[in-house]
């Protein structure tokens, strides 16, 4: 072959390379609230949004980037975000700072947003189901992935529940698990009705590791997903489980010579029946391996959860044992004496039963830490494992 013939060969394999990347539009949107003005300040989410920013630029994204929004400047990134999607092939929405959930509804929290009453909710609140609702709108065919690291400890909920009465109920724990459209993936920073932590570095542990593996990984979404979940519970001593659901018709890859790579994989030469089979069988081990290991994992932080109730019920019967002891003081009365034994006995049989229930849980978990390679961690009752 001559020189000419190799140089035209290798030029047309760095297109080939690079063909699909540059021709794929991504874009993003990127909030992180931090210092708001009605209750105390979180100390990550402006750093969580700036470096989830810097990550999704490296990896090609167009961002519209917002950091201490307050509602009118929410809804103008909202807008320009919007703006872009018409045009775009992939579409991130990443959040920090916080959300609450009211009758299954989730809504962003502006930093200038009170919410003293539920009337206020949809004025001064950013709901969730309309971003995604402009992220899926006549995108069938597009990409759509959603961040939410915005499941911290909400101040703004109890404000709500003295002014909804009876119906304050409706407002969970967390955030609510959201329904998604066809091509739409969604990740929590821990399960849906969970609260996450805020870390004690410059970013939240859910933030850190996403931002990691989006700078540094080769791998596709969901074994990114997985990579982040082991981080986090790591991070967490197993207390926080990052959670996704997933609607994707492919894979996607934030390195885009990653994704180019994996669509050549699909179309080289061979035989397209065994590249088919391979992919199958590949598919359904990745999916069983996840799904096998989000159970334990879900299992885990149920039984540690459990532990602690527990363990806080115990501590409660004791101080009821103290409070009735006191009260009956020095009684002679001899009545009163076998009414306080009696108390006393059904109290402590309560006590028993339910560190029988810890003894199991006990075991439980550390068979689930030896499949998950997690260290043992120190039993919420203050005994060790």
């Amino acid at each position: 072959m001559s020189c000419d013939r190799i140089l035209l060969a290798l030029i047309a394999s760095c297109v080939l390379l690079v063909l699909p990347a540059a021709a794929e539009k991504r874009v993003a949107l990127v909030v992180g609230n931090s210092t708001y003005k009605e209750v105390s300040p979180l100390p990550n989410p402006v750093n969580d949004a700036n470096d989830i920013a810097a990550a999704l630029k490296a990896s090609g994204f167009d961002v519209v980037l917002g950091v201490d929004v307050d509602k009118r400047d929410f809804d103008s990134r909202i807008r320009s975000f919007t703006q872009l999607l018409e045009t775009a092939d992939v579409a991130v929405l990443f959040y920090a700072g916080h959300g609450l959930q009211v009758g299954g509804r989730n809504f962003l929290i502006p930093v200038d947003a009170k919410l003293q009453s539920e009337r206020e909710l949809d004025f001064d609140a950013v709901s969730l189901d309309f971003i995604l609702k402009q992220m899926e709108l006549g995108r069938a065919d597009k990409t759509n992935i959603v961040f939410l690291d915005a499941c911290r400890d909400n101040p703004f909920s109890g404000n709500l529940a003295r002014s909804m009465g009876t119906r304050s109920a409706s407002i969970g724990k967390g955030l609510a698990q959201a329904e998604t459209g066809v091509g739409t993936f969604i990740a929590y920073s821990t399960q849906p009705g969970n609260v996450a932590v805020d870390g004690a570095g410059r970013n939240s542990p859910f933030t850190a590791a996403l931002s990691k593996y989006i700078k540094e990984s080769n791998h596709n979404l969901t074994s990114v997903m997985i990579d982040v979940r082991k981080d986090v519970l790591a991070a967490t001593g197993g207390k926080q489980v990052p959670w996704d659901h997933s609607a994707l018709t492919g894979e996607f890859f934030f390195k885009q010579t990653a994704a180019a790579a994996a669509s050549r994989s699909t179309t080289d030469s061979g035989d397209p029946e065994m590249q088919s089979r391979l992919r199958t069988l590949e598919d359904e081990v990745k999916k069983k391996s996840d799904t096998e290991q989000t159970g334990n994992i879900v299992a885990l932080a149920q039984a540690r959860e459990r532990l602690r109730q527990l363990s806080e019920e115990n501590k409660a019967d004791q101080q009821r044992i103290f409070d009735k002891q006191y009260e009956t003081g020095g009684t002679e009365d001899s009545t009163s004496r076998t009414n306080l034994a009696m108390a006393i006995g059904k109290i402590q049989m309560q006590m028993v039963r339910r560190n029988q229930q810890a003894e199991k849980l006990r075991e439980e978990i550390k068979a689930l830490e030896g499949k998950l390679g997690l260290p043992p961690e120190k039993a919420q009752d203050g005994a060790e494992k």
